[in-house]
């Protein structure tokens, strides 16, 4: 492998180690569903309605990882054809598990630790990332690819959330302490600012590209 190839491995390699705690912590939770795990009242709401969870936990753990191989240049430019299969199917998980998210944060009871505050940072992220995913789908479906990728962007970094909170969590955790409701909402809002931050900063230094417009319509056909 050349230095060019492992530099183009280097990013997915990054976004699937950065999801492993997320992947790590929601196997055990879909392990604790389905093997008949003592109920506590931390997972009680999981207990009672379980659907939602693992649908997102499995969601989610697919669209981060098949995720990640979109942002290695060469897939794109030499095999268009894995990139568009891939893309079909990361809109369809990457909703799956916003609106999931969307569900438990309305209807799961509210767990001990968390606030009013931290449900509405929920809240704006979900919709936020499902209104990327659409709006990233009706860009290509225009052929106006610039759009399509910022918003696809735009949408894996608020996906991948869970990650980045690990890394806001560890160092309030060991200088701190275990944050308060008010530093947890504020850890926890902070992981996604910080992606969507990164995410613009890379949509912004990539070269513009012209949007691709549909072809004139032929005479007689309906615009």
């Amino acid at each position: 492998m050349t230095s060019s190839s492992r530099r183009e491995w280097l990013v997915p390699t990054l976004l699937i180690l950065l999801s492993a705690v997320p992947l790590a912590a929601g196997a055990v939770r879909v392990g604790e569903l389905t093997g008949g795990a003592q109920i506590t009242p931390d997972n009680a709401r999981f207990f009672a309605s379980p659907v939602p969870v693992v649908l997102h936990v499995l969601s989610a753990s697919l669209y981060c990882v098949l995720g990640a191989f979109q942002f290695v240049p060469g897939i794109r430019r030499r095999r268009i054809g894995w990139h568009r299969a891939a893309g079909r199917l990361l809109v369809p998980l990457g909703l799956a598990a916003a609106l999931s998210g969307l569900w438990m944060t309305l209807f799961y009871a509210i767990p001990e630790g968390d606030t009013g505050l931290l449900t509405v940072i929920r809240l704006v992220f979900g919709a936020a990332m499902a209104l990327s995913l659409v709006l990233g789908l009706a860009a290509v479906r225009r052929r106006d690819i610039a759009r399509h990728s910022a918003w696809m962007i735009r949408g894996y970094a608020i996906g991948l959330g869970a990650g980045t909170q690990v890394l806001t969590h560890l160092p309030w955790t060991l200088l701190v302490g275990a944050p308060g409701e008010f530093s947890r909402a504020m850890l926890m809002g902070a992981g996604w600012v910080v992606n969507v931050v990164v995410a613009e900063w890379i949509i912004r230094r990539r070269p513009a590209g012209p949007a691709r417009p549909r072809p004139a319509p032929r005479v007689g056909e309906a615009r």
